[in-house]
């Protein structure tokens, strides 16, 4: 709670600050400081889709200069006025952005940082070759904006719109950090088949995110033409958007007031890098690209969490680690709706002639299996025995080479991963994949994404807070039916393997599916955390789940399963009870390499 008052006290404080400032400060202070504010719209956009979402952008301010010449262009020869030529700069920059990100977005590795390099050049060099805008010159006596009778045509008149309109961008990515289309964002980085297992499509995730940024970079773009009431192709090229990445990296892309700080520190150091170069060469302009060159590989080599990850650094230590809580509950909403139940013992899941190859290698020989509601059973095998490409197989993560799945009466051989999950199959991973800078609540409450709909305008705008209480609800009563709702608010990655296995549990239960899927859920277990998941699953059994674990541990699964199938170089050894199996001569044989 400490934690909490500080940080909305120093939020008051820059408040606070920013509203006197142009009261005390000269003209070319406060010119500054809406350049910074200006900036900071860029940054934040880039905290978003590279810090967040790990997307690597050196284009950002060809989408500033989209905008920018849109409503220069718009207000300066039709003669509208600057307002419609927001909602006209917005569009074509949306426009954009969604095209190049349709493009470019599927690219991986280091293809996708070359290729925004690419499209941003590109985009300077055609507003310099375009006579409609000015060619290299630019245009110039752009109309200012105005507020009824005001008239915004200096730097003081402009800096209270300026600064409000960077509170409200703020305001809003922080509301979509903390939503449905949030946790989805927050989790890009552990891949698209974690997001897939909670009936997210990654690549879209990642689209709607590089559009939200570019239209951050937009807004910008809009307010820089009607400040400075002039355009030119310059400040719009490669060199200006790794100024950009630079001011997100040196505020800290994991925190959102990292863009302003960013921008502040960037801004200012380059004001003064003008007023010092040239008094220690004639050369000072090619000095100072040198100058920011250094400064970026010093913070990439002694702070790459940027100036806000230290100052996070140091309020962990001195207060402890802080997590942000979830949302407030007020009143009790309606639950999260609830998926109709298959009557015990109906089939909900039919593998036949499951076949995978890999080449030359058959990692899967028609396999045939299948599960009842309301049981579990155990896929077994030794080490090399195809029970997880089965699993994959069976959940959509890969495609069949023959035979066929069936999942609730409904063919989904070959349909996506996503679309499986959203029928109604949730799944673990042999290797946790938790997000572990996200609350265990936030974790668990990304399991629900495929049973909620809010998208981002809703979000930002907080016009999602019944569906928001409504998923945390669900996570908190998950997290109880586990035993770790006392520890909503902690940080998945301090916890044991243990306790991060049965996390990963509680959100696919949150996804309320009508088969729980795990793969290997007791590997690299201790004794005491197998009797615990043990635990865990026979109550969940109790409670009417049906499973269907995939494990090598057979000590494990016999205590636990219904039936067992168990697998030997990618064919079905035999399927029967655990006793049987147990005592089968061909299961020691391929467990213990002889028959005992």
């Amino acid at each position: 709670m400490n934690g909490r008052r500080n940080h909305w006290f120093v939020a008051g404080a820059a408040v606070a600050v920013l509203a006197l400032a142009p009261l005390v400060l000269g003209n070319f202070a406060v010119s500054l400081l809406n350049d910074i504010g200006i900036a900071s719209l860029v940054a934040l956009g880039l905290v978003l889709l590279t810090g967040v979402g790990g997307a690597t952008s050196f284009g950002q301010a060809a989408f500033v200069g989209i905008a920018a010449y849109a409503t220069a262009w718009l207000t300066k020869t039709q003669g509208v006025s600057p307002w419609l030529g927001l909602l006209f700069a917005l569009l074509l920059t949306g426009a954009a952005a969604l095209a190049i990100g349709m493009l470019t977005l599927r690219l991986g590795g280091h293809f996708l940082p070359l290729s925004t390099i690419a499209w941003g050049l590109s985009i300077a060099l055609l507003f310099g070759n375009i006579e409609a805008l000015g060619r290299h010159s630019g245009m110039s006596n752009i109309a200012p904006l105005s507020l009824g009778p005001w008239v915004l045509a200096d730097a003081r008149s402009i800096y209270y719109l300026i600064w409000l309109i960077v509170g409200l961008a703020c305001g809003f990515t922080f509301n979509l950090l903390r939503s449905r289309p949030g946790r989805a964002i927050r989790s890009l980085r552990g891949g698209a088949t974690l997001l897939a297992s909670v009936g997210a499509d990654a690549y879209r995730v990642r689209l709607t995110l590089f559009v939200t940024a570019a239209l951050l970079a937009g807004l910008a773009g809009w307010l820089y033409a009607h400040a400075n009431r002039f355009v030119s192709p310059s400040p719009f090229d490669v060199r200006a958007s790794i100024e950009y990445l630079l001011m997100a990296v040196a505020g800290g892309l994991g925190q959102l007031t990292g863009a302003l700080v960013g921008s502040a520190l960037v801004m200012m150091l380059k004001n003064g890098l003008q007023d010092v170069l040239p008094l220690l060469s004639q050369r000072g302009g090619q000095l100072e690209g040198v100058a920011f060159a250094a400064l970026f590989i010093l913070l990439l080599h002694f702070a790459r969490s940027g100036a806000m990850g230290f100052v996070a650094r140091l309020t962990r230590s001195a207060h402890g680690r802080f997590a942000p809580p979830g949302t407030p509950r007020a009143g009790v909403p309606q639950p999260l709706t609830r998926r109709a139940l298959p009557t015990p013992g109906s089939e909900i899941l039919s593998v036949a002639g499951a076949v995978r190859r890999f080449g030359g290698l058959v990692a899967v020989n028609d396999v045939s299996f299948n599960v009842q509601a309301g049981e579990i059973v155990g896929l077994i095998g030794p080490n090399g025995a195809g029970k997880s490409t089965m699993f994959n197989l069976v959940t959509g993560t890969l495609p069949l080479t023959a035979g066929r799945v069936r999942f609730l009466g409904q063919d989904v051989t070959g349909m996506p991963q996503r679309q499986v999950a959203r029928l109604g199959m949730a799944r673990t991973f042999q290797h946790v994949k938790l997000r572990p800078n996200m609350t265990l609540l936030d974790n668990v409450a990304l399991g629900a994404h495929s049973r909620a709909r809010s998208g981002v305008l809703t979000a930002g705008l907080r016009l999602n807070r019944v569906e928001e209480r409504q998923i945390h609800d669900e996570a908190l009563r998950q997290l109880e039916r586990i035993g770790l709702a006392d520890r909503a608010d902690e940080l998945a990655g301090s916890l044991p393997l243990g306790t991060q296995r049965i996390l990963e549990i509680a959100r696919a239960l949150a996804a309320d599916p009508v088969l729980l899927v795990l793969d290997e859920p007791a590997a690299g277990l201790r004794r005491k955390e197998k009797q615990a998941l043990g635990d865990v699953l026979r109550k969940l059994r109790e409670e009417g789940v049906t499973i269907l674990i995939v494990e090598h541990d057979m000590d494990f699964v016999m205590k636990l399963v219904n039936r067992l199938v168990v697998m030997n170089f990618g064919s079905k050894l035999l399927e029967d009870l655990p006793a049987a199996v147990r005592a089968d001569e061909r299961v020691q044989a391929a467990y213990l390499g002889s028959v005992i």
